[in-house]
């Protein structure tokens, strides 16, 4: 997939995820995968963060991005890793220019009216909405929405499998982000799997 919509169309939900076991990668991977979340983002904050995605970047199916790159820097660390897309919490000039530059598909955070018109100047059309309900939930981004009418948005931070069919409902939003598929303590793949199978079925139906 060579565009953030098509990464973003892929599944109703893309895994977010801290992870800081890179001998795990794989087997969450997979388990992912199997259950119907091809579209991993693992986030820069641990060290391992960049070895786990050339791990789960082995993993049939698997299409692995980093997420939390905050700079130029590291953005140059996470495509050195391999990230097939990369995600960011906000949307500044220096990291904006830096992706838009690369040709990754490129997913800037954005909570307001200035960030995406910032984003729109730059050329983007697509966007994170973080953090999601610390921002104002639904109803703020269902104001934005209502004024950028040719912008989509994957919100994320705070979602929960109980509460992401409400964004999904949403028309501009292709996605979410979901932290609940994989918790921090250590890994169920049987378990994470099964929350896999139920989120890719959120949001069944829409085009």
């Amino acid at each position: 997939m060579d565009s953030i919509d098509a990464i973003m169309r892929a599944a109703p939900v893309i895994p977010v995820l801290v992870l800081d076991d890179v001998a795990r990668a794989v087997s969450v991977a997979r388990a992912l995968v199997a259950g119907g979340l091809p579209v991993i983002e693992v986030t820069l904050r641990t060290p391992a963060a960049p070895e786990i995605i050339k791990e789960m970047k082995s993993v049939p199916g698997a299409l692995v991005g980093a997420g939390t790159v905050l700079n130029a820097r590291q953005l140059d660390l996470a495509l050195r890793a391999g990230a097939e897309f990369i995600v960011s919490p906000g949307l500044t000039e220096e990291l904006s220019g830096a992706a838009v530059r690369s040709g990754i598909p490129f997913l800037p955070g954005t909570a307001n009216s200035g960030d995406i018109m910032r984003g729109l100047d730059l050329g983007l059309r697509h966007f994170k909405f973080f953090p999601a309900v610390a921002s104002g939930g639904v109803p703020a981004l269902s104001a934005l929405a209502s004024v950028f009418r040719d912008v989509h948005f994957c919100p994320t931070g705070g979602i929960t499998e109980k509460t992401a069919q409400a964004w999904l409902a949403m028309d501009p939003v292709l996605c979410v982000g979901g932290t609940w598929l994989v918790p921090n303590a250590v890994p169920d793949e049987v378990a994470i799997e099964a929350a896999a199978r139920r989120a890719a079925l959120l949001g069944h139906g829409k085009s």
